[in-house]
């Protein structure tokens, strides 16, 4: 059968949009569950945090490298290839029995999810070369990819209730296969012709280094910050960075080309980048818990509550793009983030009244979706359009790569900021009553929804009550450290771009400093 070239572009617009619905929901609609793996495979807070952070730290690690292989062996072969793994490592995940295998399952599914949508992005700029087919193909893809950002809550929490969680990854198995129809039937092959050597040793070095921090983070609250074993990969993951440093400087083509930083649009844009995911996105996988521990709501109605602040991200990216080329991303993106600061802690003010709701929540949480979406696409559209051509692939890896290891690296802190609050209200309970070791476990399991566990020390008082108050007191810390955070952020973007925002041209300052 012979198909149209327009046929083959909405069937190839088809497929990578398909797959970018597939990467947001298993972005979005894997945190409102997280209570329920806990209960079922009988997890704690660090087994939750590895569900999200071992996706997001893959995708990481494999994000530059499918680019090159996409480049050289074929963005359609990477792209067939991905999809049909990430449909397998969903079997995976969703047969899964215990928590190790989960977490190694999600390993796997970021390795291909990262894959996946790198060469979305390569299959999209190939084969769609005029301008307005070209804008109208990325702008679907956003709104399909948007749209599983926003309504994963509730598409989770629905699939939990029809049938269980399993199918929050299964499903995923017949999309990918419907996928890999689609673009099989419509996606053209592309390919450099001299496309250059994968840079292994900067691939390495920064994956060791991230995963390092994070296993930190994850593990010191439990284990003891000064634990030898501890000590030894903090003392690895700084050094792996001192070389990843070193071995981007000297590569000929490195996976980050620390020239750019010295153009300001970019780097205020990035400050963006770090800014929406300090906060906003690792914010979400605790927000369930809030929702189901602390208020009581099952997982449809935390689901339904989580769409506030998830919704607006989808419905303020036109305002930001008008706004963008009114007012210069150089103002938008700082006040973008300012909303979420001044979301959170509105957020703050809501969780901590004593008729806490999802009412009581709902200001905050639309006030940071906004800012979310007000900060998003001039982000994206300023770090690849703030350098010269030739780099816009490689600043582009650098937008998502910084987008994902803050999100490792936040997931992992708001964890231990949230033990360390709960642990704060525990003390100034119940005092000498816990020793150092209890109190750390039992923060632990309250921090991962689990008010019941205070019973078993047969500790004076209203146990369940007063874990319930040490869990929203957590929740308070966690979002003073989000609120006030991300105004840093937003305080450093606005100061990267004011000469940015001074200068004439863009472009002549751009070229300055790539010149350099």
């Amino acid at each position: 059968m012979t198909l149209s070239p327009a046929a083959r572009n909405t069937l190839a617009l088809a497929a990578v949009s398909l797959a970018a619905l597939m990467f947001g929901l298993e972005i979005s609609s894997v945190p409102v569950i997280l209570p329920t793996l806990e209960q079922q495979l009988h997890g704690d807070l660090r087994d939750m945090q590895w569900v999200m952070n071992a996706y997001t730290l893959a995708c990481t690690t494999v994000l530059m490298a499918a680019g090159t292989l996409a480049d050289r062996y074929g963005r359609r072969r990477v792209f067939v290839i991905s999809t049909i793994a990430f449909g397998l490592t969903s079997l995976l995940c969703g047969w899964a029995q215990s928590m190790p295998v989960l977490i190694g399952g999600r390993f796997l599914q970021g390795l291909a999810g990262g894959a996946m949508l790198t060469s979305q992005f390569a299959i999209l700029s190939h084969q769609f070369r005029d301008g307005r087919e070209r804008s109208r193909a990325f702008a679907v893809f956003g709104i399909v990819f948007g749209a599983g950002l926003g309504f994963g809550p509730i598409i989770g929490g629905a699939i939990v209730a029809l049938s269980n969680w399993h199918w929050v990854f299964l499903v995923h198995a017949p999309l990918a296969l419907l996928t890999w129809a689609l673009i099989a039937l419509g996606a053209q092959e592309s390919r450099e012709a001299q496309s250059h050597k994968l840079d292994r040793a900067g691939l390495l070095t920064l994956s060791l280094g991230v995963l390092g921090l994070t296993y930190y983070i994850t593990q010191a609250p439990e284990s003891g910050y000064a634990d030898p074993l501890l000590l030894g990969v903090l003392a690895l993951t700084v050094l792996s960075l001192i070389a990843f440093v070193r071995v981007e400087k000297r590569h000929p083509h490195p996976m980050f080309d620390f020239g750019v930083f010295r153009i300001r649009e970019f780097s205020g844009a990035i400050m963006g980048s770090i800014g929406m995911n300090f906060s906003f996105w690792p914010f979400m996988i605790y927000l369930p818990i809030y929702f189901q521990s602390a208020l009581g709501y099952d997982t449809v109605t935390a689901g339904l509550a989580l769409l506030a602040y998830t919704l607006p991200t989808l419905a303020m990216p036109p305002l930001a793009e008008r706004w963008s080329a009114r007012y210069r991303p150089g103002w938008i993106i700082p006040l973008g983030l300012f909303a979420i600061g001044l979301g959170f802690l509105a957020m703050r003010y809501g969780s901590a009244r004593s008729d806490a709701s999802w009412i009581t929540m709902l200001p905050g949480a639309l006030l940071a979706g906004c800012g979310l979406g007000l900060t998003n696409t001039p982000v994206s559209n300023t770090t690849t359009g703030s350098v010269p051509a030739s780099r816009t692939g490689m600043a582009s890896g650098i937008d998502m790569s910084a987008r994902l290891i803050t999100l490792a690296i936040n997931i992992a802190l708001m964890g231990l900021i949230l033990i360390a609050g709960i642990a704060a209200h525990l003390r100034s309970v119940y005092g000498a009553a816990l020793d150092g070791t209890q109190l750390r476990a039992l923060a632990g399991r309250v921090a991962a929804g689990d008010l019941s566990a205070a019973q078993a020390l047969r500790l004076p008082g209203q146990v369940q009550e007063i874990a319930r108050e040490a869990l929203v007191h957590g929740f308070g810390w966690v979002l003073w450290y989000g609120g006030l955070g991300v105004w840093v952020l937003a305080a450093l973007s606005l100061a990267l771009f004011a000469p940015a925002r001074a200068a004439t041209p863009a472009a002549g300052a751009k070229a300055e400093a790539c010149g350099r």
